[in-house]
């Protein structure tokens, strides 16, 4: 049979029909097996969940003797390798969640639900825990279902052990992941296995461990399907030049089974109604019936699709990455780069990145803060004098220890008393020093003076940093 166009629109009544909502339970027993198929966008999907490899292995890694990205709360600072971010710059770490939530619209916007697809955790622990189940259980919907109501025997007892002790250790190393990226790895490993981790270890661990557990092993597609807000979200990030995984309604109805040399080929589509491609859809939806909440867009169905048109001798693409306006109106689709969504998407992400370059390139080397004492604003000593007292603190944001010592300017024969020569300050940590500035009374102006503190980094002759203030005197 050979692949015949049709030149007339095809009638809104078939895509009506075809686009009701319904979700395939894959099996008699509501659960479903996905049936696992090679192609390209099965290899890009193994692509995209070696991306997760990042979670498990970065915490390993060693940078000057420590670990490389660290989220040090008790200390509250974020080692990147040699940089370290304090509170003061959370602005930076805000610009990088907009940067990554402008990114999904985008990419949402042209091409569907590819993190659902691709990287989402939900979907890569799904899809290794059902492949740990497939190679236990049985790799298609009918050999998973025959192994489940068969009767009980120490095979199946043991590969159903093998299959949830395989589970639970992942869920387990999950857990210990998480942790790893807020205190030492290696440090960690020793508290578990030694039984003296704090108890937010212990908590994070039962979290991780359980959740992973029971979605991934057990809730599955109905996490996409009933708990993630994005299921919800995607639908207003869609235009009709978003390309999606589509079936092409025009060209497979109507569809039929293939009994060689008794078709029609004028009046057959081109799809023989094999459901392969809901075989392989790991949410159990039929893309014939049009697009739908549970699409993941992971292209499992296009491969599926395209592997049986191989076989009986019909081009490819059928089920394909198509718009609306493609399959609907006849219409070429628009250059993604050129569609004004895209192109506000992208200033947006831009002005964020720019703000990020800008933050880690003027990081300052230290964070300065002057606090004026407030009882009393200013004391009057036996000579006459005005004296003003204050707390220089200062934070060491840098890898090594600091020498300081502090002046002051922009005030005329003011002196500075009571602080320290140098202060030796160590990385990350704040010392604070009580300083008293005092003015003879011969040149006092009453009201309040400008006064400029300077902290001197004396083992950097290269840096120095000011905090603007001021002298009160009656």
């Amino acid at each position: 049979m050979k692949y015949k166009s049709l030149d007339v629109p095809i009638k809104v009544e078939i895509y009506k029909e075809l686009a009701e909502w319904e979700v395939n339970l894959g099996t008699q027993d509501n659960t479903i097996t996905a049936k696992r198929m090679s192609g390209r966008f099965r290899t890009l999907k193994y692509l995209g969940m070696s991306v997760w490899s990042f979670y498990f292995l970065m915490p390993y890694v060693r940078w000057n003797g420590s670990q490389a990205i660290l989220f040090d709360l008790p200390r509250q600072q974020f080692n990147f390798f040699n940089v370290s971010l304090y509170p003061q710059d959370i602005w930076m770490l805000s610009l990088s969640l907009l940067f990554l939530a402008i990114l999904l619209a985008a990419v949402t916007s042209i091409a569907g639900r590819v993190f659902c697809g691709y990287f989402c955790f939900q979907t890569v622990w799904t899809d290794v825990f059902t492949l740990i189940e497939a190679k236990l259980e049985g790799n298609t919907p009918q050999k998973a279902h025959q192994f489940r109501t068969s009767p009980w025997t120490l095979s199946k007892l043991s590969k159903k052990l093998t299959k949830h002790a395989t589970w639970l250790t992942i869920s387990i190393v999950t857990g210990i992941s998480f942790s790893a990226w807020f205190m030492d790895a290696f440090e960690l490993w020793k508290q578990i296995i030694h039984l003296s981790a704090p108890k937010p270890v212990w908590l994070a661990l039962a979290i991780f461990g359980l959740f992973t557990y029971w979605f991934a092993g057990f809730m599955r597609e109905q996490v996409c399907f009933w708990l993630c807000p994005y299921a919800r979200l995607q639908g207003v990030m869609y235009d009709q030049d978003t390309v999606l995984p589509a079936y092409d309604a025009q060209r497979g109805e109507p569809r039929g089974k293939l009994n060689k040399g008794e078709q029609d080929e004028d009046a057959q589509g081109s799809c023989i109604d094999c459901k392969v491609c809901v075989a392989v859809c790991p949410t159990g939806i039929d893309i014939r019936k049009g697009q739908q909440e549970g699409c993941i867009t992971c292209g499992l169905c296009i491969d599926a699709c395209d592997s049986i048109m191989d076989q009986i001798d019909q081009p490819r693409g059928l089920i394909r990455y198509a718009s609306y306006k493609e399959l609907h109106q006849g219409a070429e689709t628009s250059t993604w780069y050129l569609r004004s969504r895209f192109i506000v998407y992208s200033s947006i992400m831009l002005a964020a990145l720019a703000g990020i370059a800008y933050g880690f390139s003027h990081l300052p080397p230290t964070e300065f803060n002057v606090i004026h004492s407030r009882q009393p604003l200013y004391i009057l000593l036996s000579d006459g004098s005005i004296q003003n007292k204050y707390t220089l603190k200062l934070l060491n944001k840098t890898k090594k220890p600091m020498v300081v010592n502090y002046q002051i300017a922009g005030l005329s024969f003011a002196e500075l008393t009571g602080s320290p020569e140098t202060v030796v300050i160590e990385p990350g940590k704040i010392v604070a020093v009580t300083a008293y500035v005092k003015m003879a009374e011969k040149k006092l102006i009453s009201g309040l003076q400008d006064i400029k503190f300077i902290a001197n980094i004396v083992s950097d002759n290269t840096t120095k940093t000011h905090y603007d203030s001021v002298f009160i005197s009656p």
